[in-house]
């Protein structure tokens, strides 16, 4: 099922344009594919108790390795992870594409992965009760190479954009059929009430702080605000 809804999606959003000042979009679920289906054979076929959701990929994470969150290190050595990359068909040269070979980290898949090892010891551990994954899978550059993050597009823009990322998001709950969905950070808690209004389903939605080190409350001790958070919701780590 997974593998049928990043078809549908990969579908929806090759159809879609973005003009200036987005200049370069990177799509890792065509390029990165590989390890992508390899996180969803190896980690998502059970049924975990919350699905926690990202905003869209890192330039030295999710860009890199197809993985959510994933930080070259964790995803190869913890989650054992590593497939082939290819390349986006328009590269920025200030943010190329080098797949588990980028020696960039990605601090918010850094702070994100090694709490999870801190707090599970093992990814089967963790993905007994979590699975994650993001809203959407791509990534937008300026001319400079500059991050453009999805809700700082244009409204023709975004719409398009929030429509297939909303279907797929919802296909992906009724899939696992979770206890909770779990936005990290503002905005992904935010399309999670939007798309989940007045569906009926048995979900509770909340949200965790994000990693990123944009974040005064993440650069003060993420780990502790994430455990606090999850114990607020109660999950917190058996």
């Amino acid at each position: 099922m997974l593998k049928e809804i990043t078809d549908e999606l990969v579908t929806e959003l090759a159809a879609l344009n973005f003009g200036p000042p987005t200049s370069f979009v990177y799509n890792p679920l065509v390029y990165a594919r590989a390890p992508w289906d390899l996180y969803c054979e190896k980690y998502g076929q059970g049924r975990p108790e919350a699905l926690l959701w990202g905003m869209n990929p890192g330039p030295f994470g999710m860009a890199q390795v197809g993985v959510p969150f994933g930080e070259v290190n964790y995803a190869r050595d913890w989650l054992g992870l590593e497939a082939p990359v290819g390349k986006p068909p328009m590269e920025h040269p200030k943010r190329p594409i080098q797949g588990f070979a980028c020696a960039r980290s990605e601090v918010s898949g850094t702070r994100l992965w090694g709490w999870a090892k801190e707090t599970f010891e093992s990814p089967e551990r963790f993905f007994e009760r979590f699975f994650v994954s993001n809203y959407c899978p791509l990534v937008f550059m300026e001319a400079s190479g500059a991050n453009r993050v999805p809700e700082k597009l244009p409204k023709e823009e975004r719409a398009p954009l929030f429509a297939a990322c909303d279907r797929a998001m919802l296909r992906t709950i009724e899939h696992f059929r979770p206890r909770f969905v779990v936005g990290v950070g503002k905005f992904a808690e935010d399309r999670l009430r939007e798309v989940l209004h007045g569906r009926g389903l048995a979900v509770t939605i909340g949200r965790v702080p994000h990693p990123s080190p944009a974040s005064p409350l993440a650069n003060a001790g993420w780990s502790d605000a994430m455990n606090a958070a999850l114990s607020d919701l109660g999950l917190l780590p058996k």
